[in-house]
C-alpha cells in the first residue's frame, strides 16, 4: 500500500522514471568514461554531461570504458548491451580514436580508414535501425607542446575518418578534435595544465608522487569538454537541444557559464598550537600562526588548523597551497592595537594608496583557502568613524562616553585624534596625492584596512566561515582568478561606512554561492578600478556567477560600481534575496569613471522593504547614501550634455527576468547621461510594489515586458529624453490617474503595446510641444 501511495505521489508531482525519459547513450574511451572515486581527480567528460540537461526529461547513460577502441568495445559485447537497451527516439554519442590507433595491440588496433571506419558505420546504422539518433564526435586532443611551446597534433587520420563517415551517412558531427585544440591553445602552455592531470603529489591517494597525464581530464577539463559537446548539440539544432538546462530563467544555458577552478590541498595538518599559539586572551599569536603557515607552505601545503578557542592575533599572510581552517567554536580575533598593523602600499576604493596592512592577506599566491565553521573578527570598532544620524540618541551617547573624539559639528565620532586628522586631510593616503609609507604616520589610525585582501592570486576558496566586524570592506580579492565563495556569513554593523560584504575588483572567473551578507554598505559588489588609474590598469571583472545568496542589509543587494573604470562583463546572477537593502539591483557610475559594463544576465530575484530603488541604473552617482535623510529630497542633477571622452562610462546589454519586490520607493529608475545613454536594458516578468513605478531618463532601447507596477503615486511611468523605449504588457494598480508621462525634446520612438489603459483616467500625457507623435500604441 505504501509503495502504491509513493508511486501515485510521484505521478502527481510530475516526476518521470528513467524509463520514460529520453536516453542519451555515450560510448567511447577513457576521456568520456566514468571514473571511480579512487582515481580522483581524473574525470571523464561524460560524468559531467548530465549536468547540462533537464534531468526530468533526459537520462544520460555513460557506457564509455577506459582503454576501449571501437574494436574492443564491440568484441567485449558492450555495443550489444547498449543496442539492446536503446529504444526509438534515444540518442547515441560516439567518440573513439585514442585506443584504435594503438598499432601494437591487436585486440584494440583499428586502422583509421578501414576497420575504424567500418566500426563507426556499424554503430550508426545499427542505432538507426533501432530508431536511435547517432551523433559522431571526433577524438579529443591530447596536450602536446614541445620545448619551444609549439603545439602538435598526434591523431593522424582518425579525426578525418570520423568526418568522412559523418558526411557519407549524413550524421550530425561534433568536432571535439578541433574545439579541444582551440581550448588548449587559448589556455596556453601553463594554463592548459589545469585541463589535464598535473599533480605535485600527496594530494590524492592514487598519486603520492608528482604525476603528469596530458590525455585524461581533471574535473575542470572534463567540465570544459562537456560544455563543448553541449554547445554542439545547440549549434546542430538537435531535437534534445530543447532540454538543455538554463541558468535560472535567463536565456543563458548552464553549459555556457564560466568554469571556476577549485584549489586542492595535501592532507598534512599544521596545528597552530604546535608553533606556540595560546588562546589565553593575552598573547598576540601573529608570529605563531605565521610560523604554522610558513611551515605548511614550505612542506608543499596542507591545512593550518585553528582549533576551538579565541585566538588573538595581528595581521597574517596566507601562502600558496595553504588552507587556513577555522574550526567550529574557533574565533580568529584580530587585534585592536594599531601598532600591530604596519603601513603598506595597496589600493583604496580603486586608487593606489597607502593603508594599514589587512588582517588577512595574500599576494601572488596560488591554491589558497579559508575554510571551516568558525569566525574571523576584524576588530572594526577601533577603526571606523560613526555618523550620529546612523544611531539612536541612546546609542550615540554611549559611543561618545566610550572615548574618541568628535568633529567640529559634533556629528561624527572618530576613535582617535589621528583618525579625525586623516579625515580632515585631503587625499589622505592616496599615492597620487603624494603620500608614502613614511609620511602618513600622523594620521595612521585613519588608514583602516580591508579585512581580507587577496592580490594577484589564483584558485581561491572561502567556505563556511563567518567574517565579521571589518574595519572597511570585508572581502576584497583584486586581480585574482578562479575565486569561489560559498556558504559564508559576512556581517558588519549597519552603520559601518565602507563596510561592504564582498568586492570583486578586476577579477576573472568567480562563483559566489549560498552566502549571506548583512553589512553597512553594498552587499555583493563588482568593481574594476577608479577613473584614470582604473582605465590604465585596464583589467575588467568578468565571468562571475552569483547565486542562491541573501543580503539582509546594505546600501545595495547586488551592485556594480561605482569604481568600474576597467570594465565589467559577463556576469550571471540568479536566485538571490534582498531584504531591507537601500537598493536592490544597483548599477552606479559617474562621469570621469570611463569603462564599459555589459552583458549582464539576472533572474529570479526576490526583494522586500527596499527604501530606495528596486532596480537602479544611475550614471550620476554622488558617493552618498542612496536613501535621502529625513527632510531631504533626492533631487535630480541638471543634465547638460558634455563631450564624450575616455572618462565617459557606458552601461549596456542587461537582461533581467523574474523579479518580485514587495515595497520600494521606486520600482525601476534608469538615469543615463545626455551624451551616453544607458542602452539595451531588457526587464521581463517583474512584479514591483513601490511608491513610484518606472522612471526613465536618457535611456535608449529600454524594453519592459510583462512588468507590473503597483504604485502609490497616481502616475505609473515617466519617460524623459529617452528613445526606443518599449513597454509591453504593463500591469498597474487600479484607479491611477496617468499611465505614462513623456517629457524632453529628445524623446522619440516610444511604444506602448499589449497594455490595457482602461484602468487609468488618462493613458498618455506629454510634457512639451511636438511630442504627441512619439508614442505608438499597439
Amino acid at each position: 500500500m505504501k509503495k502504491l501511495v509513493l508511486i501515485s505521489l510521484l505521478f502527481i508531482l510530475g516526476f518521470q522514471s528513467d524509463k520514460d525519459k529520453i536516453h542519451v547513450f555515450l560510448i567511447g574511451d577513457s576521456t568520456m568514461a566514468n571514473k571511480l572515486a579512487k582515481n580522483a581527480p581524473e574525470t571523464g567528460w561524460g560524468m559531467v554531461f548530465q549536468d547540462y540537461f533537464d534531468g526530468n526529461a533526459i537520462a544520460v547513460e555513460n557506457h564509455a570504458k577506459d582503454g576501449r577502441s571501437t574494436k574492443s568495445f564491440i568484441a567485449e559485447g558492450r555495443w550489444t548491451d547498449v543496442l539492446n537497451d536503446m529504444k526509438s527516439g534515444d540518442w547515441l554519442f560516439i567518440q573513439f580514436g585514442h585506443n584504435d590507433e594503438k598499432i601494437k595491440d591487436t585486440s584494440r588496433y583499428a586502422a583509421a580508414n578501414t576497420d575504424y571506419r567500418k566500426n563507426l558505420m556499424r554503430f550508426v546504422t545499427e542505432a538507426r535501425a533501432k530508431g536511435g539518433n547517432p551523433v559522431l564526435i571526433t577524438p579529443v586532443m591530447r596536450r602536446r607542446f614541445d620545448k619551444a611551446g609549439v603545439f602538435s597534433d598526434i591523431h593522424g587520420d582518425y579525426p578525418q575518418a570520423v568526418k568522412n563517415v559523418a558526411k557519407e551517412l549524413n550524421v550530425p558531427l561534433i568536432d571535439l578534435h578541433a574545439k579541444s585544440k582551440e581550448i588548449i591553445l587559448e589556455h596556453g602552455v601553463e594554463g592548459s595544465k589545469a585541463l589535464f592531470i598535473h599533480l605535485e603529489g600527496g594530494i590524492y591517494p592514487k598519486f603520492p608522487k608528482p604525476f603528469v597525464d596530458d590525455t585524461h581530464f581533471s574535473r575542470y577539463g572534463a567540465t570544459v569538454m562537456a560544455s563543448v559537446i553541449a554547445e554542439g548539440v545547440k549549434d546542430l539544432k538537435l531535437d534534445i537541444a530543447k532540454y538543455l538546462k538554463h541558468f535560472g530563467t535567463t536565456d543563458k544555458f548552464v553549459y555556457e557559464l564560466p568554469k571556476v577552478q577549485l584549489p586542492v590541498f595535501k592532507k598534512d595538518t599544521f596545528n597552530i598550537t604546535s608553533y606556540g599559539a595560546k588562546n589565553n586572551g593575552v598573547l598576540v599569536n601573529s608570529a605563531a600562526i605565521q610560523k604554522a603557515i610558513d611551515a605548511c607552505a614550505l612542506n608543499g601545503g596542507g591545512t593550518v588548523l585553528v582549533p576551538a578557542g579565541i585566538w588573538l592575533t595581528g595581521p597574517i599572510i596566507l601562502k600558496s597551497n595553504v588552507d587556513l581552517h577555522i574550526s567550529k567554536n574557533a574565533r580568529l580575533q584580530f587585534s585592536s592595537n594599531y601598532d600591530d598593523y604596519p603601513v603598506v602600499r595597496t589600493t583604496w576604493e580603486g586608487l593606489d594608496a597607502v593603508r594599514c596592512q589587512s588582517p588577512l592577506s595574500a599576494i601572488d599566491a596560488t591554491n589558497i583557502a579559508i575554510t571551516g565553521s568558525g569566525i574571523v573578527d576584524g576588530a572594526g570598532q577601533v577603526w571606523r568613524a560613526v555618523k550620529k544620524e546612523k544611531l539612536t540618541q541612546e546609542q550615540w551617547n554611549k559611543l561618545v562616553a566610550s572615548g574618541g573624539v568628535l568633529n567640529k559639528d559634533k556629528t561624527i565620532w572618530y576613535p582617535t585624534e589621528k583618525s579625525l586628522l586623516g579625515n580632515n586631510t585631503k587625499g589622505a593616503g592616496n599615492i597620487a596625492a603624494g603620500y608614502t609609507v613614511e609620511n602618513v604616520t600622523p594620521f595612521k589610525d585613519f588608514l583602516r584596512p580591508n579585512m581580507v585582501r587577496f592580490t594577484n592570486c589564483k584558485k581561491i576558496l572561502l567556505d563556511g566561515v563567518t567574517f565579521q566586524n571589518s574595519p572597511a570592506w570585508n572581502l576584497h580579492p583584486m586581480l585574482c582568478e578562479h575565486i569561489t565563495l560559498r556558504n559564508l556569513k559576512v556581517t558588519n554593523p549597519y552603520y559601518a561606512q565602507n563596510g561592504d560584504g564582498v568586492d570583486l575588483e578586476s577579477c576573472r572567473f568567480g562563483m559566489i554561492d549560498n552566502c549571506t551578507f548583512n553589512v553597512g554598505d553594498d552587499g555583493i559588489c563588482i568593481k574594476s578600478g577608479r577613473d584614470e588609474e582604473g582605465r590604465k590598469r585596464g583589467v575588467p571583472t568578468e565571468n562571475i556567477i552569483v547565486q542562491n545568496s541573501t543580503v539582509l542589509h546594505g546600501h545595495g543587494g547586488f551592485v556594480i560600481g561605482s569604481e568600474m573604470s576597467g570594465g565589467v562583463r559577463n556576469l550571471f546572477v540568479t536566485n538571490c534575496t534582498f531584504t531591507g537593502t537601500d537598493v536592490g539591483l544597483r548599477f552606479k557610475t559617474a562621469r570621469g569613471r570611463g569603462g564599459v559594463v555589459e552583458n549582464i544576465w539576472i533572474s529570479d530575484i526576490k526583494m522586500s522593504n527596499i527604501p530606495g530603488e528596486a532596480i537602479l541604473f544611475d550614471m550620476y552617482y554622488q558617493a552618498k547614501d542612496p536613501v535621502p535623510k529625513p527632510g531631504e529630497k533626492n533631487v535630480l542633477p541638471i543634465m547638460k550634455r558634455e563631450p564624450v571622452n575616455e572618462g565617459t562610462p557606458q552601461f549596456q546589454n542587461f537582461n533581467i527576468r523574474n523579479v518580485v519586490c514587495e515595497g520600494a520607493e521606486t520600482g525601476i529608475l534608469v538615469r543615463g547621461l545626455p551624451e551616453m545613454n544607458i542602452k539595451n536594458i531588457n526587464i521581463e516578468n517583474a512584479v514591483l510594489h513601490s511608491n513610484k513605478g518606472f522612471v526613465c531618463i536618457e535611456g535608449d532601447h529600454i524594453n519592459l515586458k510583462n512588468v507590473s507596477f503597483f504604485t502609490k503615486e497616481k502616475t505609473v511611468m515617466q519617460i524623459q529624453n529617452s528613445r526606443n523605449v518599449t513597454m509591453d504588457g504593463i500591469q498597474y494598480a487600479d484607479n491611477r490617474d496617468l499611465l505614462l508621462k513623456v517629457t524632453g525634446d529628445q524623446s522619440k520612438a516610444i511604444r506602448l503595446i499589449n497594455t490595457d489603459e482602461k484602468g487609468v483616467k488618462k493613458g498618455v500625457e506629454f510634457g512639451g510641444k511636438g511630442l504627441e507623435g512619439v508614442v505608438r500604441r499597439e
